[in-house]
């Protein structure tokens, strides 16, 4: 794949592949007030100006999303509008979309409506919120629209920020989170690059294992301090995974700022660190030197 885009990462100290863009209603329902709790309240903004001024402040490349979703009462951000807000800003952004996969036949038409347009750069779907397991057939229309275009998937997995405290965990289930079944995916979908958000507790061996198989699977660090990260995690992302482990903040709530200074702190080798922070996205996004953007 070769994105087409403003970035110029000889400009970029890093590339943040996953940043939400947030919905001002999403602060009033109970589901975001116990995740600013759980995460702790950042205090960074989260209108689109707020956000393009923070990333562009900090030199730091920004892969934008919302996530499609009707089960915590967080309404999600138009795909269009962060199509938007990346043409806006281009020197920074990078749009991916989301799509409930039970949308059914209209989510593939707006999918393929956003890519034939090049409107977004990949999907990001988080199954334990729009209730899917990776495998499920109901989601494989959309695989299809976004292995066309040679364009990636990022899929949440492992334990949900959303949802912990509320009650019944807000009806969200973990075990979507198991990221055991995107090896499926990876096996159906070849050519197809994945991307496993977060470190995917409690299954970060299967996560590794997925990732360590399959030639097109990547794991972003979003979600989590790095000083949280597990000794098998950082072995890995020194040694056989050092070309495909990701920075991810998960902004609003991790910042940059915090995970990048906690992660100045643990031992990751000193030729892995621009690996982690650009390179690897570098190429999986197709942004090298030689390449078309």
């Amino acid at each position: 794949m070769t994105l087409r885009t403003g970035l110029d990462p000889s400009t970029l100290v890093a590339i943040d592949t996953h940043v939400h863009l947030e919905s001002a209603d999403a602060e009033k329902t109970e589901t975001d007030a116990a995740a600013r709790k759980y995460f702790g309240d950042t205090g960074v903004g989260r209108d689109l100006a707020a956000v393009a001024d923070y990333y562009r402040s900090r030199r730091i490349a920004c892969v934008v999303f919302s996530v499609d979703e009707h089960l915590t009462g967080r309404p999600p951000v138009p795909n269009d509008i962060v199509a938007q807000f990346a043409a806006d800003n281009a020197d920074i952004a990078i749009a991916f979309a989301s799509i409930d996969p039970h949308r059914g036949a209209e989510g593939v038409r707006e999918a393929r409506r956003l890519v034939d347009a090049g409107l977004v750069r990949g999907l990001k779907l988080h199954p334990p919120v729009q209730q899917f397991h990776p495998n499920d057939r109901i989601a494989y229309p959309l695989y299809e629209v976004f292995a066309a275009a040679r364009l990636p998937v990022l899929f949440h997995t492992g334990h949900s920020g959303i949802g912990t405290g509320v009650p019944g965990g807000a009806g969200i289930r973990l075990k979507y989170g198991h990221p055991m079944p995107i090896d499926d995916v990876a096996v159906d979908f070849p050519e197809m690059p994945i991307v496993m958000a977060h470190p995917a507790f409690p299954w970060q061996d299967e996560a590794i294992s997925v990732c360590l198989h399959k030639p097109t699977v990547y794991i972003d660090l979003s979600g989590w301090s790095p000083k949280y990260f597990s000794p098998t995690l950082i072995q890995y992302a020194n040694t056989l995974l050092k070309h495909k482990v990701l920075f991810g903040s998960d902004y609003p709530w991790i910042t940059p700022d915090r995970w990048l200074a906690d992660f100045e702190k643990i031992a990751i080798r000193d030729e892995v660190r621009p690996l982690i922070l650009k390179e690897n996205a570098m190429r999986l996004f197709g942004l090298g030197p030689d390449e078309e953007r």
